[in-house]
């Protein structure tokens, strides 16, 4: 069975040639940020992203972090991922992880739409065969037709979207890791790939994601974490938190 379980994770980030910084933006970062410790005399601040950060989340979790901007929830997922390495504390991560933190990383603007579902999908972990196994039904979700010859760069935003998109939902993670809403062109794409989204959601053994919109969190998630400036404020059922995170912010 997928878990993650942190324990007394902290997570610090040094900030150097500071020297230029006012005292007003160094208190703007504490309302906003995470906690700002004092100079080593090195020239530098750190700012403390995680705070001795217990967590557990079990097979079947379907986990929303909420909080504000630069509250930790962005540090935890990379936390997740591997991506950080604590400074201090434990992380046992069991059940292979995707993460989807930027769908059209590892996409070549000179190849062609083909090309690179064949290049993401190995940046994945599929291998070449995996990969061209599923490319047609990769090519067909996108609905870019003749587009899927033609190099990434000729793409609007739009079309490089779905070609993305429908690559990273290819696979079928144990632990799911995403970070903000994924955009995914029009109207009639959109609803579609709702609809694939959550048969991939569905697959996961456990998902966090971290997002501004209440509404995707709700339809998502059954439990939820506020975070602010590196810890933990709340945690329980995901309606319950929003409601508690909305009734702070209008007080």
């Amino acid at each position: 069975m997928a878990s993650i379980t942190l324990s007394g994770v902290v997570v610090d980030i040094p900030i150097y040639d500071n020297g230029s910084r006012s005292i007003k933006n160094s208190v703007l970062s504490v309302a906003t940020g995470g906690q700002i410790r004092p100079r080593d005399g090195t020239n530098r601040i750190v700012v403390r992203a995680l705070d001795a950060l217990d967590l557990h989340v079990a097979h079947g979790d379907r986990v929303g972090l909420i909080g504000h901007n630069g509250a930790g929830k962005s540090t935890i997922l990379r936390v997740m991922s591997g991506i950080y390495e604590p400074t201090a504390g434990s992380v046992s991560i069991d059940g292979e992880v995707a993460s989807m933190f930027n769908i059209g990383f590892g996409m070549d603007p000179d190849a062609t739409g083909w090309d690179n579902i064949i290049l993401r999908g190995m940046y994945l972990g599929f291998s070449r065969r995996e990969i061209e196994a599923r490319s047609q039904e990769i090519g067909e979700l996108t609905g870019l037709g003749e587009f899927l010859d033609m190099p990434l760069r000729t793409y609007s935003a739009g079309m490089s979207t779905r070609l993305a998109f429908a690559i990273s939902t290819a696979i079928s993670p144990e632990i799911l890791l995403i970070d903000e809403g994924i955009g995914a062109g029009d109207a009639a794409f959109l609803s579609q790939a709702q609809e694939r989204m959550r048969k991939f959601i569905g697959k996961a053994g456990i998902l966090v994601m971290a997002s501004h919109s209440n509404d995707l969190l709700l339809s998502w998630c059954t439990k939820g974490i506020w975070m602010e400036h590196g810890r933990i404020r709340m945690q329980g059922r995901i309606d319950e938190v929003i409601k508690a995170y909305k009734e702070s912010l209008a007080g």
